[in-house]
């Protein structure tokens, strides 16, 4: 979360936070946050003259409002990346995290801007901007693809110091003329590994390089994510000077309080091992299912929905409207079963999601980390089930490594492949030994694991 002391001086009621109440705001608060697990979870800080660390909130001055919206908030201590971030912030250094302005009508110039890569993303990192802006002075803004750009406009000129963006739509209204980022002291970027990728790097240098944001070393720049390739790593340099390097586990890992479990599935017996999936873990529990392909995702909810389950789907091809209800229906518990392309993989965070299901797995690890990253927040427990087959043998090193650092069971057939792809080329068909559906719930420890879980009403 950025934080700052306004130096705002306008009395223009205008560019004044509309007034909520706390009900509104803070109703659907943290709930079900297990903050004592956060003590255990290492972090690494490199780069020049690092700032200490913070242990609480109180350790640091942040001004009376934002202190009293952590406590409506029910914060009770700061995360990892919180504790090292807040500090190096404050110090008006730049970040790499791995997890006086002039105001008119017509142009808006944002303090600050805040770039994520989907629509889904903004919306829920907007919202908590609302949070920590309450009774300030500090007006957030969220402009997306997809949703009524007149109507976003309208909102951009009652005043806007604090913008949320994807960055094709922001490209859009700064060609319009309705976004200046002339007075820009404040960059982030949130899942930034994908938002310097091949598909959004133009775009971001668009924005930062190309126009009249203030340049690096002028303004503050922030990046998080979860994951961070030592390629995109270096690219991010393009943007950053003298930065803290933060990583809280390690770059790229899982969590140990999710317990992850591979097993072998041909694709015709997917369908089918999904259904044991659902029966074992319950109908309503939180649960969310990736699929590869958009048209994958409208079929296996076809199917989902004739075998009787409430279930939804979000993938790119849904309009934005379609895509918000989905997710609503799924926070909510009315379709507790969410089918799901890599639109819902990175940043969105659902509490109580119980159980991810990787029915097709992706080509990369990084996406794996980040989808089963769905589950298993905030110091809670999670599961995370994924269908392997000969089409995934790409990533069997790659999944084996998480795994053996995640301190979870490796099935015996795919630490053999992985053997005989590293030492012998071979794609791993013809082995004669394959784990399916049936060992899964054969193991002792998983369905003591689901039973016990179901028992305490956590699903």
């Amino acid at each position: 979360m950025l934080v700052w002391k306004s130096s705002l001086t306008s009395s223009n009621p205008s560019y004044l936070f509309p007034l909520h109440s706390s009900r509104e705001l803070f109703s659907s608060g943290n709930t079900g946050i297990n903050f004592e697990k956060y003590d255990d979870i290492p972090v690494e800080a490199t780069g020049s003259n690092c700032p200490p660390h913070i242990d609480s909130f109180h350790d640091v001055d942040m001004g009376e409002i934002i202190m009293s919206n952590i406590a409506l908030t029910h914060y009770t201590r700061p995360t990892p990346v919180q504790k090292y971030a807040i500090p190096v912030i404050k110090s008006k250094r730049d970040l790499m995290a791995c997890d006086s302005g002039k105001y008119g009508r017509r142009k808006q110039y944002p303090l600050s801007l805040v770039l994520a890569p989907t629509r889904e993303l903004a919306l829920q990192i907007y919202e908590e901007s609302r949070k920590f802006a309450y009774r300030s002075r500090v007006r957030p803004c969220v402009v997306y693809g997809g949703a009524d750009i007149g109507q976003q406009i309208r909102d951009l000129e009652r005043g806007c110091h604090l913008l949320v963006a994807t960055p094709g739509r922001l490209v859009d209204m700064m060609e319009r003329g309705k976004i200046g980022l002339d007075y820009c002291n404040y960059l982030v970027l949130d899942e930034a590994d994908r938002m310097l990728d091949m598909g959004f790097e133009p775009q971001i240098r668009r924005i930062v390089e190309q126009d009249t944001m203030p340049p690096k070393g002028i303004r503050q720049t922030m990046m998080f994510s979860a994951t961070f390739p030592k390629e995109i790593q270096m690219l991010a340099r393009d943007f950053l000077e003298d930065y803290i390097f933060l990583a809280v586990g390690r770059v790229g890992s899982t969590s140990e309080n999710i317990t992850q479990k591979v097993v072998w599935v041909e694709d015709g017996d997917k369908r089918s091992f999904l259904l044991d999936l659902l029966n074992a873990t319950g109908k309503e529990s939180l649960t969310l299912v990736f699929v590869e392909t958009k048209k994958g995702a409208d079929a296996l909810e076809d199917f989902l929905y004739r075998e009787g389950y409430a279930c939804t789907s979000i993938h790119g091809d849904r309009s934005q409207r379609d895509r918000e209800e989905a997710l609503n229906q799924f926070r909510s518990g009315r379709c507790p079963i969410l089918v799901a392309t890599a639109v819902a993989a990175r940043g969105l965070d659902i509490s109580n999601v119980k159980h991810v299901i990787n029915f097709d797995l992706p080509s990369d690890i990084e996406e794996y980390v980040h989808r089963i990253g769905r589950t298993g927040r905030v110091g809670n427990l999670g599961l995370a089930t994924s269908f392997f087959n000969d089409k995934n043998s790409n990533i069997t090193k790659d999944l084996l490594d998480i795994l053996v650092e995640a301190k979870q069971e490796v099935p015996s057939w795919l630490e053999s492949l992985g053997y005989e792809n590293q030492h012998k080329g071979n794609t791993g068909r013809g082995r004669s030994k394959r784990y399916s559906l049936a060992h899964l719930f054969r193991d002792v420890k998983w369905t003591a694991y689901v039973e016990f879980i179901v028992k305490k009403g956590e699903c």
